[in-house]
């Protein structure tokens, strides 16, 4: 005997008005996600709320000195540790090209302009280097400008709302929204 007048099917037909961010809700813990890299990063990094042991903790003190916080600079040196970087480089300048600091890991926090991420995304291809952007879309520009890096990229993206992450590696095009 039901309790109103709608069955179930018509209770479950209505969650499609539900906004994204809850319908993203069940990819949280991982699953849907297709791609084994793509997994473990979600599974070992994101979900993972204290640093690796046996990992350096250098990234993690200096984005805390930025002001980034606990979480996220857990979260970045944990895929450091996890994807075997070992170099770093925070707001790092890309103009001319003999000032080029070759690292694995590119992050542009808050304070760098949305016409300069452009320029950081094209330095990082061409270093073969893991772009983060920080706050992707904290404000209308800047969401417009990290939708263009993404729609450009040739390789997989990673956004988890608190920051983007872009790879130039061997991995397919593929774009993620946690």
């Amino acid at each position: 005997m039901k309790l109103s007048g709608r069955n179930i099917k018509r209770r479950l037909y209505d969650l499609r008005n539900l906004p994204s961010n809850l319908k993203r809700a069940r990819y949280f813990r991982g699953h849907g996600v297709h791609s084994p890299f793509v997994y473990a990063v979600v599974r070992q990094v994101f979900m993972r709320s204290r640093l690796f042991p046996e990992g350096a903790t250098d990234l993690y003190y200096e984005l805390l000195a930025r002001g980034i916080s606990q979480r996220r600079a857990v979260q970045l040196q944990n895929l450091m540790t996890h994807c075997g970087y070992t170099s770093f480089s925070i707001d790092a300048d890309c103009g001319a090209e003999h000032d080029i600091v070759r690292c694995d890991m590119m992050i542009a926090t808050k304070t760098v302009a949305p016409d300069y991420l452009k320029t950081m995304a094209a330095c990082a291809a061409e270093m073969r280097s893991t772009l983060c952007i920080m706050s992707p879309a904290a404000d209308r520009r800047r969401d417009e400008t990290c939708r263009d890096i993404v729609a450009a990229h040739g390789c997989t993206s990673i956004d988890n709302r608190g920051y983007l992450l872009i790879f130039n590696n061997y991995l397919p095009k593929q774009r993620f929204r946690l």
